[in-house]
């Protein structure tokens, strides 16, 4: 025999969402008056301009001092940056350290970021496999990149990777093609196009990663030239 919903089951199905929920204005707005990295910093824990905060620990911000003159921008903060709150502390920034070590570039004189702030993963088990943000969710954490690079006003902004020249550049492009090109945004930013170095990472025949290691040193090494011109 056939029942009849009750009262309650019908109101929870009427105040189901039918598809994305705007944002609040006041998440809209959070951080547009920071005069600060430390300021729109405190503003973007609250974000909620995309749908990644439900699952992340934390907002994971850049960090650096604003008078840096290059800004390194990866994809996403990963599960140890996501525990820890700050940007590039698992293996890919341990390499970026260690490259940027071999370039002569001081990275406590660099701002490192992501174009998406809060961590995109598949639960799998006990472990929280990353998984790629797609064009909307870096469409929507691109105001806050746009944010810092404002503040910062860099003279070379690195792209580490596809969804990093993706957010810089606002468009898709081939980056093992354009690998070591610079490209100048209509504002005068200057973008430096090179892996992420999670790439490293996930290759297994050792001369294959050194060789890429010392691709990517070279890359560290035009920076550093971009640096000072």
């Amino acid at each position: 025999m056939a029942t009849t919903p009750s009262t309650t089951a019908l109101q929870r199905e009427a105040r189901r969402p039918t598809g994305r929920v705007p944002a609040p204005e006041s998440d809209l707005t959070a951080g547009r008056d920071a005069s600060s990295i430390g300021e729109a910093r405190e503003a973007a824990k609250g974000c909620r301009r995309c749908q990644l905060w439900r699952n992340a620990t934390q907002t994971v911000f850049g960090e650096g001092p604003e008078s840096a003159e290059v800004v390194f921008v990866g994809e996403q903060p990963g599960d140890q940056e996501d525990l820890a709150g700050k940007p590039f502390v698992g293996p890919a920034g341990r390499i970026l350290d260690a490259t940027l070590d071999d370039a002569d570039i001081e990275r406590r004189k660099t701002y490192v970021t992501n174009a998406v702030k809060h961590f995109k993963f598949e639960p799998r088990g006990k472990r929280r496999i990353h998984s790629k943000p797609n064009a909307g969710e870096i469409q929507a954490c691109r105001w806050w990149l746009d944010k810092e690079l404002d503040l910062i006003k860099p003279h070379v902004a690195v792209a580490l990777g596809a969804t990093a020249a993706q957010a810089l550049l606002g468009k898709a492009v081939p980056v093992l093609k354009m690998r070591g090109e610079v490209i100048e945004r209509d504002d005068g930013l200057r973008v430096f196009i090179t892996i992420h170095p999670s790439l490293i990472l996930r290759i297994r025949e050792p001369a294959d990663k050194d060789a890429e290691r010392g691709r990517f040193l070279k890359d560290m090494r035009k920076v550093k030239q971009l640096m000072a011109a």
